[in-house]
C-alpha cells in the first residue's frame, strides 16, 4: 500500500465532503471516494444510509473499517451518481439493482493525485432499506494484476502438489473456502499456469459468472441464467467444443456438480470453486448435494481449502501472558499495537492458510465411498500427510506473523486445536 498516496486521496475526500451540497459536489465525492479506496487497496466500499445521511465504510484485509459520513441529502445524490456510472435506473429505488461501474474518469479537482481506474474492475450493488438505498462497490484488480501460483504464498508442499495435478489429463480440482478467501485468485493462477506450460497445445475454456479477468489463451464465457445459459447447460455444450481443460467458476447446485464430475470422468481436467469450510467438509457437502460417492472417489483429484489471515504490522508487541494466547497451544505470541502505517489496526497485509487434500488410493478413498463424516475424513487425510488449516494457523501465531485473536476470527473457535 502506498501510504502517502492513500493519505492524499483521503484528504481530497475530506475536502469534497466539505464542499457545498450540490450535484457537482456529489460527482466529485464519488470520484474521490473511489480513488481513495483504490489507493488504500480496499476490496469493498459500503454506503449505509441513516436518518441524517450515510456512513461510509471500506473493507481492507477482509475487515470493515469506518471511513467518514456523508451528511444530509447529498448521500442520496452520491448513490444516484454511482448508479449512473453503473448504467442502472436511478428512479428505481425500491428494488435491488447491480451493475458494473463504467467510464470512471480522472477527478478534475484532483489532477495531481488522482489516477484513472481503468485497471480496476468495479461493481455496484444497491439494496433498499428503511432510510434509503444501501450501496456496496466491489473493487477487483485488473487482468494484468492477477498473480501466478508462485506469488500466492503457498507452502512448498502445497505448491508442488498443485503443480503436479495441473499436469493431469482428467479429474476435478476444487478450491474451496468462504466468500473473500481468495478462491478466484487461486483458480485463475492455476489456469494461467496451465496456459503457460501448455504453450497453446491444450484447449482451455471457462464458464464464469462473471468473468473476473481476461486470460490469454483461454476461451472465456459468461453464463446468463436469464437467457437459459446457466453453468450446467453451458458445460454440457462445452463438451462438444473439444476442450481439454475447463474452468467452472463455481459449483452452485447438484446439476452443475454432476456435470462437472461427468466431464472429469470423460477425460477433461476441470478446475472449479466451492463454498465449504474445509477440504473434508467440501467432500461431505458434495455428497449431501446428491453426488454419488463413486463419482467423488473416481473423479476428484484434490481439494484445496484456503483462508486469508491478516499479518501483524511491525508495531506489534511480544507477549508471554497465557491469557493473551486465548487457549491456543503456543509458547509465545505477538499482539497488535497500532500505528500510522497500519491505520491503527495493528495489521498490515494478509497471508494464505491452505490445506491440500489429495484423493489417492488410501483409506481416505474407502471412507469417501462409505460416506464417512468430515471429522473422520480429516483424520484420515492428516494421517496421509495433510497439514490442516489449524496447524498452519498455529505455526503462523508461533512465528509472530499473526495474533491469536486474528486466527480465531478467521477460523472460529468451535473446532479449534489447542
Amino acid at each position: 500500500m502506498n501510504d502517502e498516496l492513500a493519505a492524499q486521496y483521503e484528504q481530497a475526500l475530506a475536502a469534497r465532503l466539505g464542499d457545498s451540497k450540490s450535484e457537482v459536489s456529489a460527482v466529485e465525492i464519488v470520484y474521490s471516494l473511489l480513488a481513495a479506496a483504490q489507493a488504500a487497496q480496499a476490496s469493498d466500499i459500503h454506503l449505509v444510509p441513516g436518518e441524517a445521511g450515510a456512513a461510509v465504510f471500506w473493507r481492507i484485509d477482509g475487515v470493515l473499517q469506518p471511513v467518514t459520513r456523508i451528511e444530509g441529502s447529498i448521500s442520496a445524490n452520491v448513490v444516484a451518481r454511482l448508479k449512473v456510472l453503473a448504467e442502472l435506473l436511478t428512479y428505481r429505488t425500491e428494488v435491488p439493482q447491480e451493475g458494473r461501474l463504467r467510464g470512471v474518469p480522472r477527478s478534475s479537482a484532483d489532477t495531481e493525485t488522482a489516477s484513472t481506474s481503468s485497471d480496476v474492475e468495479m461493481r455496484l450493488s444497491t439494496f433498499p432499506t428503511m432510510h434509503g438505498e444501501k450501496a456496496v462497490v466491489r473493487l477487483f484488480v485488473g487482468s494484468g494484476a492477477f498473480r501466478c501460483l508462485d506469488d500466492l504464498g503457498f507452502a512448498s508442499e502445497v505448491r508442488s502438489g498443485v503443480s503436479d495435478l495441473l499436469l493431469e489429463s482428467g479429474g476435478v480440482f476444487v478450491v474451496c473456502g468462504p466468500a473473500g478467501s481468495g478462491k478466484t485468485t487461486t483458480i485463475y493462477a492455476c489456469l494461467r499456469e496451465v496456459a503457460d506450460k501448455s504453450g497453446g497445445q491444450r484447449s482451455l475454456v471457462s464458464l464464469e459468472d462473471p468473468i473476473e479477468a481476461a486470460l490469454d489463451g483461454v476461451a472465456q464465457s459468461q453464463v446468463n441464467p436469464e437467457a437459459g445459459f446457466d453453468y450446467a447447460t453451458g458445460l454440457k455444450s462445452l463438451m462438444r467444443q473439444d476442450p481439454e481443460v475447463i474452468l467452472v467458476g463455481e459449483i452452485r447446485d447438484r446439476e452443475t456438480a454432476e456435470t462437472v464430475f461427468q466431464a472429469a470422468l470423460t477425460g477433461h481436467l476441470v478446475l472449479t470453486t466451492f463454498h465449504a469450510g474445509s477440504a473434508a467438509e467440501a467432500i461431505c457437502r458434495l455428497t449431501d448435494m446428491g453426488i454419488e460417492p463413486y463419482l467423488l472417489r473416481s473423479g476428484l483429484l484434490a481439494i484445496l481449502s484456503q483462508r486469508l489471515l491478516r499479518r501483524l504490522c511491525g508495531c506489534s508487541t511480544e507477549s508471554t501472558n497465557e491469557t493473551d494466547r486465548l487457549g491456543l497451544n503456543v509458547a509465545t505470541c505477538r499482539l497488535p499495537a497500532g500505528c500510522e502505517r497500519c491505520r491503527g489496526t495493528g495489521y498490515r497485509g494478509r497471508q494464505l492458510l491452505a490445506e491440500f487434500l489429495r484423493n489417492e488410493a488410501t483409506e481416505l478413498g474407502k471412507a469417501i465411498l462409505t460416506r464417512s463424516d468430515a471429522d473422520s475424513l480429516e483424520q484420515l487425510a492428516v494421517q496421509a500427510g495433510m497439514k490442516t488449516r489449524w496447524q498452519s494457523g498455529l505455526d503462523a501465531v508461533s512465528a509472530g506473523q499473526t495474533s491469536p485473536a486474528e486466527l480465531l476470527r478467521v477460523l472460529g473457535s468451535s473446532r479449534r486445536i489447542t
